[in-house]
């Protein structure tokens, strides 16, 4: 099984990444990789093959690291107070080192601390992203923090107060479709008491309730003519049929599920050892990991769509226990990103083909 040893910190706290049997081939044959984040402990990890075909893992320490979005040759990025936009600085069959995707930050939009959960790109190619703290849509403003676009019909004003946990976003031919939120609730934190089955996913063009019952649902994503969510207090994958208001699992997960991203017939996921405290005690997923002989684990996991089937995971043990998000790179084998610290911010220059 490939395994890499990836140093996180200044205190050298060790993380060990371990890929399944064939998640290396996998991820060859789909021509792509792989990113998620983990607001646990700052960072951004890339996954991908090195030159010898081996696994490659690159990462970037971020604060409070949550939403990724990849779009064409850009990378957002949803930090603790700004959102970033990383672009690739690299030119078609151009490598830097050992690496085909070079990620430069190009742009960051100041947002203040509003606690931005998923970001998605629009028809346009501009962000948009949820902002939980003020449970509505919103999108970046080049005089104010953020521009609210949409908010529930049940949230009676814009209020710092993380009323109904709206976390997720979902897009349909380039605008924004579905979102998902942990309760109906018009009071500060008012989702906490209603964790259990309380979860619901709202149509944003309609306004419409359009699944109910679910247990902290999180990312939503359209993908070949289905909506797919995470029922993340259960520890279900599925789809929600649009007609009967169901939710209809395909898939249970050993974890916490947060971050869905797809390509082709697999959707990759991830899962996260829950928390000690009383947000993520006594769900389902609980008594569903009992049932199945199973403990929770923090992984990436494939799943096959068509079989519902988990066939490829690449697990995280160490220091850190809980993902974000992910979000998979087509076309990009080796992907890596310019830092923040170190002098080759102020070295990395891209300019346009016809000034090289």
């Amino acid at each position: 099984m490939p395994m890499a040893d990836v140093s996180a910190n200044a205190a050298d706290q060790k993380l060990e990444i371990t890929a399944s049997r064939l998640f290396v081939s996998w991820l060859a044959e789909q021509r792509a990789s792989i990113a998620f984040s983990t607001y646990q402990v700052g960072k951004l990890f890339l996954i991908g093959l090195d030159e010898h075909g081996k696994l490659a893992v690159f990462n970037r320490t971020l604060a409070r690291v949550m939403g990724l979005a990849a779009h064409d040759q850009s990378l957002w990025v949803a930090t603790l107070w700004q959102l970033w936009r990383f672009e690739n600085a690299l030119q078609k069959g151009e490598r830097h080192g050992a690496f085909d995707r070079y990620y430069v930050p190009q742009l960051a939009y100041t947002t203040g601390d509003i606690d931005v959960h998923d970001v998605a790109v629009d028809a346009a190619g501009e962000p948009v992203f949820v902002s939980t703290l003020y449970s509505c849509l919103a999108r970046p403003d080049v005089k104010y923090n953020f521009r609210p676009i949409w908010k529930p019909p049940f949230v009676s004003r814009y209020a710092a107060e993380d009323r109904c946990h709206l976390n997720g976003l979902a897009m349909h031919n380039g605008e924004p479709a579905y979102v998902t939120c942990v309760a109906k609730s018009d009071v500060n934190e008012g989702w906490r008491e209603h964790r259990h089955d309380g979860g619901l996913v709202i149509d944003v063009r309609s306004n419409e309730i359009i699944c109910t019952g679910l247990s902290m649902p999180h990312s939503p994503r359209w993908h070949q003519g289905r909506l797919w969510i995470l029922n993340a207090g259960s520890g279900e994958f599925g789809f929600v049929d649009t007609w009967r208001g169901r939710f209809e699992p395909i898939a249970f997960c050993p974890g916490f599920l947060r971050g869905a991203s797809f390509i082709g017939r697999y959707a990759v996921v991830g899962i996260s050892k829950p928390r000690k405290n009383k947000t993520f005690s006594g769900l389902a997923l609980d008594r569903n990991l009992e049932a199945k002989g199973a403990s929770a684990r923090c992984a990436v996991q494939v799943i096959d769509l068509e079989r519902g089937d988990v066939v490829h995971e690449l697990r995280i043990e160490g220091m850190v226990d809980e993902l974000f998000d992910t979000a998979v790179i087509p076309g990009a084998r080796n992907p890596a990103m310019v830092g923040f610290v170190s002098d080759e911010i102020r070295r990395t220059l891209s300019l346009p083909p016809d000034a090289r």
